[in-house]
């Protein structure tokens, strides 16, 4: 996924809210040696071997539907069902199926050239320009304008279209959305499939992209490259139409973009300073491209794995709590140091790991919680949350009694957990749910460090959102040694040299400690959302509850 720092009550407080409040004292609470008893069947050695198994060569980095991932979605479900929990796919198995086709570039029959003046300037694929195949070959030449970020944002009086005609053309788009929006808007609009069909209903005929210097430091060109060389999968709907087909496009290197914007009233440097200050330039180039692109698609299934762990109260059992996290990787891929493994270890087995012993947890207690706990290990998050984005528009469990969804992604245990940052948090109930689990445990809760970064539409608890479900993805936090700075530095230093590299493998420093604890706190933020009364709702005026929200979430339960 995507990505990077992911994001009150003490014991005799949690006591008194066991034991207290309404509609809690009753049979099927396990009063607070019940918790702890489930949090002591919480071990980091556990955590390890899971971990160990899933990223193991064997597995050949669990990419979506290759053997190595089939290996891995049994190894879940045979957990699931050495649990006691029920299977919760279809008929009657651990196993939801999510349809797929996948998109592979054909690189030496793509090109890109820019026309100006009678003269043509070809450029080089990876050096100067990247694209992905999306479904048929295509080609365009076209007349080239600015277009900002290509988002139209009405509740905010924003719009990159007012006063340019795109139809027919080919938009560049800066990466990302405005820095000078909210940070809810920002992160929605800077989805590039919302671009994307902002750009198709204002009649553009292909679009390329452009990294701001911001971006540029997050995703270097080498990376963006090597991202976008990988095959483009999207899930299929009932009537065999993928979910996503991205417009005729390209990605353009700094050198490259600075190129495009040659002989224009503005040069790339002006466009960049006026984006940061709010004051979107649309304009039309000088400049004409020409960009083809060809490859093949190839129709496969990869399987979520899902299973349930019953409610003890009548009144509340139908309704579910979601738990999950992305099971695949990257697979084999580009050599790098000569390994060609992708393993995925932080990312996402960590989070598998900990989801298997929060589900352990659960089960042990001596009366289950009041809803339902669904485990949902999903497949295709790393190529934009098929597995998660396919359950939640074919739900094994109507959608309607989804209450909430905590999502594990990329857990990074490298030094003692002193802090947590859930993303989505803020924007409902599930905040205080999250602050009072980690006061109980002694963990601060900090708030998200880099908004700019749009972590919270990242990965598959984004899906539950769109769905109109509170969703919250948990990480760990910056703290270390009384301040956030090394902590920080730390998670820096790891998505430099680590992230979707084969480095990220079981070699590397993990403090299964600190995963022992986040566990622990995951597994208390679950207990909690599955025995209140009330389930949790989006704050009045929420940016995404009420873009999203189609069913009222204050009614009394």
């Amino acid at each position: 996924m995507s990505h990077r720092s992911w994001f009150l009550l003490v014991l005799v407080s949690l006591y008194g809210l066991i034991l207290g409040q309404p509609g809690l004292a009753q049979p099927s609470t396990p009063g607070d040696a019940g918790l702890e008893q489930g949090m002591a069947a919480i071990r980091g050695q556990a955590i390890r071997a899971h971990m160990r198994f899933l990223a193991d060569d064997l597995l050949e980095g669990r990419a979506t539907a290759t053997r190595g991932y089939d290996i891995a979605a049994r190894y879940v479900a045979a957990h699931f069902e050495e649990l006691g929990l029920e299977p919760a796919g279809t008929g009657g198995t651990y196993f939801q199926s999510v349809p797929m086709v996948r998109m592979t570039t054909d690189e030496p029959k793509c090109s890109l050239a820019l026309l100006r003046a009678g003269q043509r300037t070809e450029l080089q694929f990876g050096r100067d320009f990247a694209t992905s195949y999306a479904g048929k070959a295509s080609s365009v030449t076209a007349p080239v304008v600015f277009a900002g970020y290509g988002v139209t944002a009405p509740e905010l009086g924003y719009d990159d279209y007012a006063g340019i005609d795109v139809r027919g053309k080919i938009v560049a788009l800066l990466i990302g959305a405005p820095p000078t929006f909210p940070h809810d808007q920002r992160a929605y609009y800077s989805d590039p499939r919302l671009r994307s069909r902002n750009a198709a209903a204002h009649g553009a005929a292909g679009a390329l992209g452009i990294a701001t210097p911001v971006f540029d430091r997050m995703f270097p060109w080498e990376r963006m490259v090597e991202n976008i060389r990988l095959p483009l999968m999207t899930w299929v709907d009932a009537a065999g139409r993928p979910s996503y087909a991205p417009p005729l496009g390209a990605a353009l290197s700094r050198k490259a973009a600075e190129g495009l914007f040659t002989g224009t009233p503005h040069s790339l440097a002006d466009v960049f300073q006026a984006a940061d200050a709010g004051r979107p330039l649309s304009f039309e180039l000088p400049v004409q491209a020409s960009l083809s692109i060809a490859g093949r698609s190839e129709s496969m299934a990869s399987p979520n794995v899902v299973a349930v762990l019953p409610g003890s109260d009548p009144r509340l059992k139908d309704e579910y709590v979601v738990l999950s996290a992305h099971l695949d990787h990257l697979g084999v891929s580009t050599p790098v140091a000569g390994d060609t493994i992708y393993n995925g270890a932080y990312d996402n087995a960590s989070g598998i790991a900990i989801l298997l012993e929060v589900a352990q947890a659960l089960s042990r207690l001596p009366v289950a919680p009041r809803r339902s706990v669904l485990f949902l290990a999903t497949t295709g998050e790393e190529e934009r949350d098929n597995g998660s984005e396919f359950f939640a528009h074919y739900p094994t469990r109507p959608i309607d009694h989804i209450v909430a969804n905590v999502n594990l992604d990329m857990v990074l245990m490298l030094y003692p957990l002193r802090d947590v940052i859930a993303f989505g948090a803020e924007h409902g109930t599930l905040d205080g749910t999250v602050k009072e689990a980690a006061h109980r445990l002694g963990i601060a809760v900090s708030p998200d460090p880099f908004p700019e970064q749009a972590m919270l539409i990242r990965s598959d608890n984004f899906s539950f959102i769109q769905q109109g479900v509170p969703a919250i993805s948990l990480t760990v936090g910056f703290q270390k040694d009384g301040s956030a700075s090394g902590g920080q530095a730390l998670w820096g230093a790891w998505m430099h040299e680590r992230y979707h590299q084969p480095s990220d493998d079981m070699s590397q420093a993990i403090d299964f400690g600190a995963g022992e604890q986040f566990a622990k706190l995951n597994f208390l933020v679950s207990y909690l959302l599955a025995q209140d009364d009330k389930a949790p709702s989006w704050n009045p005026g929420d940016f995404f509850g009420d873009k999203f929200s189609h069913r009222n979430t204050e009614a009394p339960r």
